[in-house]
């Protein structure tokens, strides 16, 4: 019951976020999925680790569908290319039971993670309403849609 709960208040928290939240709740998730799959790999629960690593997978082809190469251009295919790289490296991860390729992933998702981080956080300095869906103008700078 207590379980149950908790998965309605992840659930809830999801659905009410604004898009910036959700980007960075995504990452949040993965990362921990990734170090759940490392923990599990190092206490030879290797179900767990597979399980682990898929729910990170899904959430980065998550992040990978909701790209728009049309408005996002050059960025939008970097992280793409960037995304396909981490689901490759978390299948040698699997199949090789690699904690350095699960680190390397982490590393690179925490990374992407703290860049968006910086680039909601100049958005909002510069009075941009936090419910709106975002998308690139060119390579400097985020924008909003509309």
């Amino acid at each position: 019951m207590y379980r149950n709960g908790i998965q309605h208040y992840r659930k809830a928290r999801v659905d009410t976020a604004d898009p910036k939240r959700l980007v960075i709740l995504c990452y949040d998730e993965t990362i921990n999925q990734i170090k759940l799959a490392r923990q599990r790999c190092a206490e030879n629960d290797y179900d767990g680790k597979s399980k682990a690593l898929l729910k990170a997978q899904d959430i980065v082809c998550e992040l990978q569908c909701a790209l728009d190469f049309e408005r996002g251009g050059a960025i939008a295919t970097n992280l793409d290319s960037l995304y396909n790289y981490v689901k490759t490296r978390m299948i040698q991860a699997d199949i090789g039971k690699d904690l350095a390729a699960m680190d390397e992933v982490a590393g690179i998702l925490s990374e992407l993670k703290s860049a968006w981080e910086q680039a909601f956080k100049s958005l909002e300095k510069e009075g941009v309403p936090s419910q709106r869906a975002l998308r690139y103008e060119g390579e400097e700078r985020l924008m909003v849609a509309g």
